[in-house]
């Protein structure tokens, strides 16, 4: 049995396995949780991903269930904590990136960590520590529309800052292009002026990697993804295709989408327009007690045979806003949710074992809906978005291959990529 070497938290399902996806491209082997797990670790693996689903819970609960997942990791021998967050830094105005990183450092008795949500590959990067997804600043992007937590505020220093007691500065793009001593020799520095959390300047994956060797000794890490292609070289590792082999894929495929996010809107659009089975969820008809769940299988039942069948609730953020008038803000989501893992559930129990599912709260509904407990992360099909494979009760005999795609992630084509790539 490989000894553990990084211990990774991560506050979404999604999150996890881009955060996954990443440490295995770059050479680890890497098993996702789904949860905390109630006993030992029972996987050769060099890291592992807790998947949480706290984004949005509240940031008591979030810091109750990442201190969880820290105890367990700590009794599997982790020598390094991650925990990872969405490379658009969102969370509610409460936290819980601040509340949940503080919890972790008083834990670990951390008098020093960094923060940095940069992602170049999937365009996230942070400049004089303000967050750009694209060539636009995070305000400007589209999340600032977001259903459960808008970003209006693009300046990563002054929003960590609100969430945090200690006090928050910055690592500048001059310095990490410096290298790695200079990275070390501003955090001493920062250190020294009592400074305990940095938002560190990333725009290339060059930053990225200059980054790692600097972080080698630090207890604690908080990022998005990106920082993950830096950290396996601090390990002794390399990149090496047996990391990502995943057993053979077989079944009917199927997405399920419960994003709003305009990539996902675009990949709806896309998978359309190429004459690919499609079916919208109405939210209120389910608000109605119509049984949607019973109706999006019969009408699937027939298709699956034929090809991947998609299933959405995807809207433009001005049908999502008119929706979570009528129903509210927390009911109108959760509600969706629940219908979408249902089908998801009922679509894999009709032979279906290679799932694609978009939006991270989807995810975080459709992988417990189906029971699955663990993961073995795969090859990559975007930047952020892994195959997996899992055991699920609704697919006892061959286990399931499924991708947990973030809504932003992800190319307008991808409902019809993915499925290549297991070809």
């Amino acid at each position: 049995m490989a000894k553990l070497v990084l211990g990774c938290i991560a506050d979404d399902f999604t999150g996890a396995t881009d955060l996954a996806n990443n440490l295995v491209r770059a050479g680890m082997r890497v098993v996702q949780t789904i949860g905390v797990p109630a006993g030992p670790l029972d996987a050769d693996v060099d890291a592992v991903v807790v998947a949480l689903k706290s984004r949005t819970i509240a940031p008591a609960e979030a810091i109750a269930q990442s201190l969880d997942a820290l105890r367990w990791l700590q009794a599997q021998g982790a020598q390094q904590i991650y925990f990872k967050y969405c490379s658009t830094f969102d969370s509610t105005a409460q936290g819980n990136i601040g509340p949940v990183t503080e919890a972790l450092m008083d834990a670990l008795g951390c008098d020093f960590t960094i923060a940095t949500p940069a992602f170049p590959d999937n365009k996230r990067t942070v400049f004089k520590g303000y967050l750009f997804a694209g060539d636009v600043l995070l305000n400007e992007s589209g999340m600032q529309n977001h259903p459960l937590t808008p970003m209006t505020d693009p300046n990563l220093v002054r929003v960590l800052q609100a969430q945090c007691t200690r006090k928050v500065g910055l690592i500048d793009h001059a310095v990490v292009a410096r290298g790695a001593a200079a990275i070390e020799e501003r955090i001493a520095q920062l250190k020294a002026e009592g400074v305990s959390i940095a938002i560190v300047d990333a725009v290339s994956n060059d930053d990225l990697l200059r980054m790692g060797p600097a972080l080698a000794k630090l207890p604690l890490l908080t990022a998005g993804s990106g920082v993950a292609i830096g950290l396996p070289a601090n390990f002794g590792l390399a990149p090496s295709s047996q990391a990502s082999a995943l057993p053979k894929a077989g079944g009917k495929t199927a997405v399920v989408s419960g994003s709003c996010s305009l990539a996902t809107n675009r990949q709806v659009l896309d998978f359309i327009q190429r004459g690919g089975a499609a079916l919208a969820i109405d939210p209120l008809r389910i608000a109605a007690g119509l049984d949607v769940t019973a109706e999006v299988l019969a009408w699937a039942a027939p298709l699956i045979d034929q090809g991947p069948v998609l299933v959405y609730s995807t809207a433009e953020a001005g049908a999502v806003k008119s929706v979570q008038g009528r129903l509210g803000v927390e009911e109108a989501g959760a509600m969706v949710e629940r219908t979408i893992a249902a089908i998801a559930r009922g679509l894999v129990e009709r032979g279906v074992h290679q799932l694609v599912v978009a939006g991270g709260e989807t995810s975080g509904a459709c992988v417990q809906a189906l029971g699955i407990a663990q993961m073995q992360i795969g090859p990559q099909i975007d930047p952020g978005v892994p195959w997996c494979h899992a055991r699920s009760d609704a697919a006892p005999e061959a286990g399931l291959h499924i991708t947990l795609k973030s809504g932003n992630f992800g190319s307008d084509d991808f409902f019809t990529k993915a499925f290549t790539v297991l070809a």
